[in-house]
């Protein structure tokens, strides 16, 4: 269900079950995690962009899945939630940049699954929604990340309404980085990969540590954070081959 492919130093990850709109089944989860710790255990990868296969990014949670959790227990119910919840943190808080490629609708855990990305590249044509509310459901998993993303008002207005958007309102909301016609979206992607994966892998790691840390963080604990980073970042070899590059005019080798 996930196809994994190498494009220079990026891996794509497609989630492949087109024919129902590539759902977050039970199954596709613990496959994406085993490929996403394959990403991050391969030190030639140095980016991460996911997909979907067909015209649909992903529909969300399996329904057929889904139709049984009421009768499943609260045992059951709660280690699905639990594996929701490792996707949704391992993409978050993944040591190298991820960027999703929306190439056509993102909806409930789908759109979950995009947010939960560093970067994002949306088709013009795509739509996006956190919509389990429609069905009885709650997209208790996303809101953590969303509302550092928008703010609470769009994050209230979001979940609440469970109101699918198009690409431009997504942009201008913030949850996505650029939109594009349906054919640039997976090529902005990896190009945009490219771009970060070329910078330092030390320095793009800790910056993504200290922003998710920063959001509710006094003013002078984040300060403090900060110089912890800086101080911490000039022991490394990264900075150490990224100044003598500057100086003998080439090009650092990461």
């Amino acid at each position: 269900m996930i196809i994994a492919a190498d494009h220079q130093n990026i891996r794509l990850l497609t989630l492949n079950d087109p024919q129902r709109r590539n759902p977050l089944s039970p199954a596709l989860v613990q496959e994406l995690l085993a490929a996403l710790e394959a990403a991050a255990q391969d030190p030639a990868i140095r980016a991460v962009v996911l997909s979907g296969a067909g015209p649909a990014f992903s529909a969300g949670a399996d329904l057929e899945f889904l139709k049984n959790v009421t009768t499943a227990g609260a045992e059951a119910n709660y280690a699905h939630s639990l594996e929701l919840m490792r996707l949704f943190h391992r993409v978050y808080t993944f040591p190298k940049p991820t960027i999703a490629a929306i190439n056509g609708p993102a909806v409930a855990g789908g759109a979950g699954l995009a947010t939960a990305c560093d970067l994002a590249i949306m088709s013009e044509q795509a739509q996006l929604g956190y919509t389990e509310v429609k069905i009885g459901f709650v997209a208790a998993l996303v809101g953590v990340i969303l509302v550092r993303n928008v703010g609470e008002k769009h994050a209230k207005e979001l979940l609440l309404t469970g109101k699918l958007i198009p690409a431009q309102e997504a942009y201008r909301m913030g949850l996505v980085n650029r939109v594009v016609p349906p054919e640039q979206v997976l090529d902005e992607a990896l190009a945009l990969a490219q771009e970060v994966s070329a910078n330092a892998p030390t320095s793009l790691k800790l910056t993504k540590e200290l922003l998710h840390a920063l959001p509710g963080m006094g003013l002078e604990d984040g300060f403090r954070l900060a110089a912890i980073a800086n101080a911490w970042v000039r022991e490394t070899g990264d900075l150490a081959e990224g100044i003598a590059a500057f100086f003998e005019k080439r090009p650092p080798r990461f």
